[in-house]
């Protein structure tokens, strides 16, 4: 479980280019953090977490997609 402070630490570690998104690319780019990201997501690929959770489609997750991805699956503390 993660508090609300290590997400927004962990996004920032995964967003290499600090436009406020991660992409497929940076997830690839960092696959033990997307590790981390699947775990607290209960998502089993980068694939998979922007299929259920990049409600804007537009091939990113921004961080308040991802914070609710960990909400649903009840790890965020």
């Amino acid at each position: 479980m993660a508090t609300e402070q290590e997400l927004k630490s962990l996004f920032n570690n995964l967003d290499r280019d600090q436009d406020g998104k991660v992409s497929i690319n940076e997830l690839f780019l960092s696959p033990g953090l997307s590790a981390v990201i699947s775990s607290e997501t209960n998502t089993n690929s980068p694939q998979e977490l922007l299929a259920q959770y990049d409600t804007d489609d537009d091939g990113n997750i921004i961080y308040e997609e991802l914070k609710q991805a960990v909400k649903k699956a009840s790890n965020l503390t």
